[in-house]
């Protein structure tokens, strides 16, 4: 696509209670631009990627707020992306497009989303207006009940125990927090052991069965930035350069029940469709950041990736030498959505910013070793929006 990262930006990721969502906008900016080397003068357009600026933080029309990160970005166009989930990656997307149709020659692109002005009820509710809402948010449906259909749909269609997924499902929580732990701006540093994570108990509670808290992803306040060029600009700026070779975008139906779930099938198609574009395949793959916003999610994505056959992710976990740390495709060496954080709209962005950082050798927590290509795969809603990108280190 020769269109590269020349800057990036991570912010502490939790209960941000001295931040506001404007405050994480403009810290998210600054630092990208900072990193990037050119001037906010040079930067010709903003994309923000936000969830729901209205639902938590009583504000709209949040891109605008962007002028504020330097006065050499007064004037310049503010667009807001909105794809739930995967407003980040959708911003990454536009800023990208932007560039290709000539319209800009160097973008600044934001994820952010401030969440914890809610209590729990409040962003229940708010996060539920990205489910169909006639079927699922308004008759109760919950994320982790949507997302406990595909347990249920995959252990179902593959004739596994409960039992069996607990474990796997555990497996899952204990290699991402075991990775956060060496993460700084992971939200939460607490290891789980393997019975912990596959039991309930008070401190692990049933959320949705056969989801518990431990399969669930965090509520997070956070922002994440990039700043993108053509490569050949981004090469004659910058030592180190990642490139975005393909970036794929896959929408399924809206209601679940029109859908199936024993599997992440918009997924597999956004996954071959970046690895067609890119010129690359599973192998080539040397570190993922996946949307793990459920455990079983994770699982669906190392089948989507190709990492292992449909129904095999258990093994792949088990084994070892694949998804975890110091294995040939680690995955959410962050410690992902379930222990890195999920601030929503700041997700895709900072997916991107973890792995163009892998790519350089410039890791935020544990550096992949040999890693030149990388995949990000983000999604919106109940595996609804899939955009999924390769990077490659070119220079």
């Amino acid at each position: 696509m020769n269109i590269s990262i020349i800057g990036t930006y991570n912010s502490k990721f939790g209960k941000l209670e001295d931040k506001t969502i404007y405050d994480l906008i403009v810290e998210a900016g600054k630092g990208a631009i900072e990193d990037s080397k050119v001037s906010a003068k040079e930067i010709n357009e903003i994309w923000v990627g936000n969830f729901s600026a209205g639902g938590f933080n009583n504000q709209e029309h949040i891109a605008a707020w962007a002028t504020k990160i330097d006065p050499d970005l007064r004037y310049k166009p503010c667009t807001r992306t909105e794809v739930a989930c995967a407003s980040g990656a959708a911003a990454v997307k536009g800023g990208m497009y932007s560039i290709l149709a000539k319209k800009a020659k160097i973008v600044l692109v934001i994820g952010v989303e401030k969440m914890c002005t809610l209590d729990i009820k409040g962003v229940t509710k708010t996060l539920a207006m990205a489910s169909y809402w006639p079927e699922e948010g308004a008759k109760g449906m919950t994320f982790p009940g949507l997302f406990a259909k595909f347990s249920e749909g995959y252990q179902k269609y593959h004739n596994y125990s409960r039992e069996q997924m607990d474990k796997w499902q555990a497996m899952v929580a204990v290699k991402n927090h075991s990775n956060a732990m060496k993460n700084p701006l992971a939200q939460m540093h607490r290891e789980y052991t393997l019975e912990f994570a596959s039991q309930v108990s008070d401190k692990n509670p049933m959320i949705v069965p056969p989801l518990k808290l431990s399969d669930c992803s965090l509520v997070s306040d956070g922002a994440a930035a990039l700043v993108l060029a053509d490569t050949e600009i981004a090469k004659s700026i910058k030592d180190k350069v990642v490139e975005i070779s393909s970036l794929a975008h896959v929408n399924e139906y809206l209601p679940i029940s029109d859908r199936c779930v024993y599997e992440n099938r918009p997924g597999k198609i956004a996954v071959q469709k970046a690895y067609k574009e890119a010129g690359v395949n599973v192998n080539n793959i040397k570190v993922a950041e996946v949307h793990d916003c459920f455990t079983i999610n994770e699982m669906l994505s190392y089948e989507a990736m190709g990492l292992c056959k449909d129904g095999e992710a258990g093994k792949i976990l088990e084994a070892g030498d694949v998804v975890h740390a110091g294995g040939r495709c680690p995955v959410n060496l962050s410690g992902g959505l379930k222990a890195k954080g999920h601030p929503v709209g700041a997700t895709g962005v900072s997916m991107h910013v973890l792995i163009a950082r892998q790519l350089i050798g410039e890791a935020i927590g544990i550096q992949a070793q040999n890693a030149d290509i990388g995949l990000v795969f983000n999604v919106g809603g109940a595996n609804v929006t899939n955009i999924v990108s390769i990077l490659k280190r070119v220079k």
